[in-house]
């Protein structure tokens, strides 16, 4: 039997992480140990159980408590799990819950970025990406697609934010991701070896030839042979709106270009990371 509680005090100190504390403060609920996130829907959450991540409650409407939900709830075995129907838990949280299912989940520290980079092939390099849409829809195109790890500057939304994990499917759980550390973040990776000022040439020091998507009179179409035939690509894309730092695209071994038609002069960051990431990670013939 799970541990069901049925909500009646909507001031109960427990689902305070639900209704009362911003995403921000979640992820720094346990300071300076990790903090915890929100995950929502059951297929992300079960992708999160499925990775390690530790489950503190779940937060459900009682009209899934027999649904496809209930399959996350007996996986959590005697985590609380609190209940109300749909308009009392859209009330609680102000919005409606997607499948009507929450779970408070336990950050884990994130590795360095040597580690995830050490064996991968193709690794993608969000700079100043801040839409949590945007993160997501990266992330998941980089799993479908052949990437083998992800990296994030400062500037970037939380890959581990509510929207950003949904719209991933739960792929941010699969792919091997984290931060580079600069002297102000908030993530600690025991990594200090790399900073967002030098992470180019760290990149490079570790066998990435690095490509930066930009428009630049200098880039080279995205199938140019000898690009496609590099062993260990960095594929690195840039914030919306402005793209790429020009000291960035300036410090990388290419500018890359997507071709287009009818005047359009660029792709939105999430679509034209799926077409990269599709034609990068292609086997050369």
């Amino acid at each position: 039997m799970c541990n069901l509680i049925e909500i009646t005090d909507f001031s109960h100190p427990e689902l305070d992480i639900y209704a009362r504390l911003s995403e921000n403060q979640l992820r720094t609920y346990n300071e300076p140990a990790p903090g915890i996130f929100i995950a929502e829907s059951p297929n992300v959450i079960e992708r999160a159980l499925t990775a390690g991540y530790e489950p503190i409650s779940i937060l459900i409407e009682k009209s899934e408590l027999h649904g496809p939900a209930q399959k996350i709830v007996d996986l959590c075995g005697q985590t609380p799990v609190f209940t109300a129907e749909t308009t009392v838990l859209s009330k609680l949280t102000g919005f409606a819950m997607t499948r009507g299912l929450l779970c408070a989940m336990k950050r884990r520290t994130l590795p360095p970025v040597s580690d995830i980079c050490r064996n991968a092939g193709r690794i993608a390099v969000l700079e100043n990406v801040m839409n949590p849409t945007n993160v997501g829809a990266i992330f998941r195109s980089a799993a479908a697609l052949g990437i083998d790890a992800v990296l994030l500057t400062e500037g970037c939304s939380d890959p581990l934010y509510r929207r950003a994990a949904r719209v991933s499917m739960g792929t941010v759980f699969q792919i091997p991701w984290t931060f580079i550390p600069s002297c102000n973040h908030p993530f600690d990776t025991h990594d200090t070896n790399v900073t967002h000022i030098n992470y180019v040439k760290t990149l490079k020091n570790m066998g990435f030839r690095t490509v930066a998507m930009a428009l630049d009179d200098k880039a080279v179409s995205i199938d140019h042979p000898p690009l496609m035939a590099e062993e260990k690509l960095a594929i690195l894309l840039g914030c919306e709106g402005y793209g790429l730092c020009n000291e960035t695209i300036t410090a990388c071994d290419y500018a890359v270009c997507i071709p287009m038609s009818h005047g359009v002069d660029s792709l939105n960051v999430a679509a034209a990371s799926a077409v990269a990431f599709w034609q990068l990670c292609r086997p050369t013939p």
